[in-house]
């Protein structure tokens, strides 16, 4: 590790060496159970034969091939998957190597969209606070982590933000889940004329907040309106599924749930599954035919764009999410987890919220259940339990910062698809432990 930038210089990690279905081992032999994927990655286990067994194969044929010079037939194969089983009229995909370029690609498609067809005046995106886009800089720009963009600021590009579709925090006393769902959506129209709509080329959102909020699903109704104002005012819907898609949320897509599809949808983490780089951007027919019909040429491109053994591999893992029934089994082990956790916590006086889709489950750490006030932030309450979780032997994914980029704290989890009903019962004994040490 001597020459390895990590990713925080004072706290150095053990050596993973093996993984396990859903489990990973370090260098000491101690077994942990991956209880978050990685970052919602690893949907299908650590070591799956017959994804292993086409990225061997793909080598043996040809590792590599610039799509500036050549397609593949692995790259053509997954395009044809993905959107056969795409909602809408998403026709075209665009390869990648990861969650942040796919949003990159996103925004830069979006804008050129307008480029090409006249509309040269549109150059804003309107986000969502507590929203998580990526790292690169046009993306963490978009996001709305506040912690993860102060320091970068001044590089970024300029994005407004409407508040959270956040129920547990922000619907009122006596309103409908309905009701509110409309209100916080008509933040988006209030936004829109207050910057003006003719200036805006999109709105970005997740389905299913990830990593900054801890999987928080939307209000019934909610982006059903928001599909309405985009539509009314001619802007774009960019719906940002790198976490929370592919199966993860129980449906392929996690926009299939709310009976809406976007303009442009951008896909990660669970696509690869962890073993091969990669990511997409999918855009509507439409949106591809004005690059068609005009100069032809998307201004974007990174040498591991459509790269053949990524997409071998991704071949594979959509194969098993779709015809293999996977995504099905996310739906259900997801209501088991979900389930699981209520009974143990339901009633815990630090657990304010438990909440998701599928296997994608958010629990909000508060210091009174009651007036659901938060943990001082200086407590750190996230790094801590993330640490009594990893000594215990699970991998769980805390956050701060949940209700403002401040204050809150919050575990996201999001095992493998595969997990056994003994395996829930072990995350959350194994949990209770770890809330047992810090909690109490």
């Amino acid at each position: 590790m001597n020459h390895v930038f990590p990713r925080h210089t004072k706290s150095l990690p053990p050596i993973a060496v093996r993984g396990e279905g859903a489990y990973l081992f370090d260098a000491s032999g101690k077994q942990y159970l991956d209880g978050s994927g990685g970052a919602a990655v690893s949907c299908l286990g650590h070591s799956d034969p017959d994804v292993i067994a086409a990225i061997k194969a793909q080598i043996d044929n040809m590792a590599f091939a610039h799509t500036g010079f050549f397609t593949s037939d692995a790259a053509e194969s997954l395009a044809d998957r993905l959107i056969a089983h795409a909602p809408g009229d998403l026709d075209r995909v665009y390869f990648v190597s990861g969650g942040s370029e796919a949003v990159e690609a996103a925004l830069k498609l979006a804008r050129q969209y307008f480029l090409e067809i006249g509309q040269p005046e549109r150059s804003r995106f309107i986000a969502r606070r507590q929203s998580y886009h990526g790292n690169t800089l046009a993306a963490l720009a978009t996001g709305g982590n506040a912690w993860r963009k102060e320091p970068f600021a001044p590089l970024m590009i300029d994005t407004s933000h409407i508040a959270p579709c956040y129920e547990y925090r922000d619907r009122a006393e006596g309103e409908t889940p309905e009701a509110y769902g409309q209100r916080a959506a008509n933040e988006l129209e209030r936004e829109l004329q207050r910057v003006g709509p003719e200036n805006v080329i999109a709105f970005i959102a997740e389905p299913v907040v990830g990593a900054t909020a801890g999987a928080v699903p939307p209000a019934p109704g909610y982006f059903k309106r928001i599909r309405e104002i985009c539509d009314q005012h001619g802007i774009l819907l960019i719906l940002d599924e790198v976490m929370c898609g592919m199966g993860r949320t129980g449906s392929f897509f996690a926009c299939e749930q709310d009976g809406i599809s976007p303009d442009i949808v951008t896909i990660a983490k669970g696509l690869g599954a962890g073993y091969q780089p990669i990511g997409a951007t999918l855009c509507t027919r439409k949106i591809y035919q004005a690059i068609e019909d005009g100069s032809g040429f998307f201004q974007h491109g990174h040498t591991y764009v459509g790269h053949p053994t990524a997409c071998a591999a991704a071949d594979v893992v959509v194969s098993k999410l779709t015809d293999g029934g996977m995504t099905g089994r996310a739906k259900i082990m997801g209501a088991k987890l979900d389930e699981a956790l209520k009974t143990a916590f339901g009633q815990h006086p630090h657990i304010g919220d438990i909440r998701g889709r599928g296997m994608f489950r958010g629990i909000e750490i508060v210091e009174d259940r009651d007036s659901k006030k938060p943990f001082d932030s200086s407590l750190a309450m996230h790094k801590k339990l993330k640490k009594a979780c990893f000594e215990a032997g699970l991998v769980c994914y805390p956050m701060g910062g949940t209700i403002d980029g401040k204050q809150g704290d919050h575990i996201l989890l999001a095992p493998p698809f595969i997990v056994t009903d003994a395996q829930i019962d072990e995350l959350v004994s194994k949990l209770d432990i770890a809330f047992q040490n810090v909690l109490t």
